[in-house]
C-alpha cells in the first residue's frame, strides 16, 4: 500500500488533541516510574553510589554517538522491497 503525501494536513479537534496528550503523559509517566527506580536498580546489581552518576549518563551518551551512525548507515540503506531508508530492528 503506496500513499503519496499531498502536502494538507487534517485539522484535529480539541478531544482528538486532548487524547493524544493524555497518551503522550500515560508513556511520560511510565518512564518518570522506570527512571525514578533505576538508582536502587543500578545499587541492587552491585554499583556503589559512585558509579550511579556514569550509569545515568550511559544510555544518554550511547544514543549521542551511536543515533548519527545508524541514522548515516539508514540513509545509505537500499532494499529492492522497501526501498530507500529501510528502518534498522
Amino acid at each position: 500500500m503506496s500513499t503519496a503525501y499531498t502536502g494538507t494536513k487534517t485539522k484535529l479537534n480539541f478531544w482528538q488533541i486532548w487524547n493524544m496528550c493524555f497518551g503522550f503523559f500515560g508513556i511520560q509517566f511510565g518512564w518518570s516510574l522506570q527512571m525514578g527506580n533505576m538508582s536502587a536498580i543500578y545499587e541492587f546489581l552491585g554499583a556503589s553510589p559512585e558509579e550511579i552518576p556514569g550509569l545515568w549518563l550511559a544510555a544518554p551518551m550511547t544514543g549521542l554517538l551511536v543515533q548519527p551512525i545508524v541514522g548515516y548507515l539508514s540513509d545509505r540503506t537500499w532494499h529492492p522491497t522497501l526501498g530507500r531508508r529501510r528502518p534498522f530492528s
